[in-house]
């Protein structure tokens, strides 16, 4: 008791909040769910996570003191990161079965020994159709795991560029036997190819008809007498995909999707923050924090 008979209030503490500072009790604290010695607020933390998913933590601090006038420090922003912890992405939450997937890959700079300098590795990024995103760097059993976990139907339509690690990633996504998978070569990227080649834009019409269509080996017909590298190098990229070029008019028809444009869309937000101007990676640091930084912006902030 006080000298005055009045009851203690107990210790108080500051918290930044949406609002400004706060002075709160161990009591109020405890009754808002704040965690032991955090200076934020959950709202305010939810926003510190936005805000670095999409920059960098120097950025992060400007643009919260800019836009909320909130003074958050950019070492505190990446120990916010680290500590928040959040679960690997799984499908449609109300157990839709999953008849879709697109993989693509991307790359992260690692900081390199003196002798050695940086160093770009790949990692890969998961989308399933039916909700759920989630990256795997240099970790392709935790990315067979997970995919073990998902509830796919009988049927599974794969989406891939022409990179033959995807499909070697598809070949093995999901341990069921029945598993039928049908695999579809992005017609983006099928189409972008095409157009690289060149040449006479009469003929180079006919053959995106043609493979529209999954005439393949009529399309290839069109380029035969001509001997140039890029139509060698085109004429091998359709006999390696061959059985992936279907006939995207029907798919498109009946629904079948035809193009990887989600996965590609999370990879270049993704690559935008990996990406920053001179940013070097620490390897221990990729999955912990970067790989978990993609998954608080699609876990965290799923309308994103």
């Amino acid at each position: 008791m006080s000298d005055g008979g009045e009851k203690r209030s107990g210790k108080k503490r500051k918290v930044k909040s949406l609002v400004g500072e706060v002075e709160i009790s161990q009591k109020q604290a405890k009754k808002l769910g704040l965690r032991p010695k955090t200076s934020l607020s959950p709202a305010l933390e939810k926003c510190c996570l936005r805000v670095c998913a999409k920059t960098s933590y120097q950025q992060a601090e400007e643009d919260l003191w800019a836009l909320m006038r909130a003074k958050v420090g950019h070492s505190t922003l990446h120990r916010l990161v680290e500590r928040t912890e959040m679960p690997l992405s799984q499908g449609d939450p109300q157990n839709q079965k999953i008849s879709g997937v697109s993989i693509d890959g991307g790359k992260i700079c690692l900081r390199g020994q003196e002798k050695e300098g940086s160093q770009w590795r790949d990692y890969k990024l998961v989308s399933l159709h039916q909700g759920g995103c989630e990256a795997f760097f240099q970790d392709p059993i935790g990315l067979q795991q997970w995919s073990n976990r998902q509830n796919l139907a009988s049927i599974v339509t794969f989406l891939g560029d022409g990179h033959s690690g995807i499909w070697n990633l598809i070949e093995g996504f999901g341990s069921l036997q029945w598993l039928i998978r049908r695999q579809v070569l992005d017609w983006y990227h099928l189409k972008e190819n095409l157009y690289k080649v060149g040449g006479s834009l009469k003929r180079l019409k006919a053959v995106e008809n043609l493979l529209w269509h999954g005439l393949v080996e009529a399309a290839m017909r069109q380029f035969e007498g001509l001997t140039s590298k890029k139509y060698r190098n085109f004429i091998a990229y359709l006999t390696k995909h061959r059985s992936r070029i279907p006939d995207y008019h029907t798919y498109q028809k009946l629904g079948i999707p035809i193009g990887s444009g989600d996965v590609e869309s999370r990879i270049k937000q993704v690559g935008a923050r990996v990406k920053l101007s001179g940013a070097r990676w620490n390897r221990e640091n990729v999955p912990s924090s970067e790989i978990n930084m993609m998954r608080i912006q699609y876990v965290l902030f799923p309308e994103n």
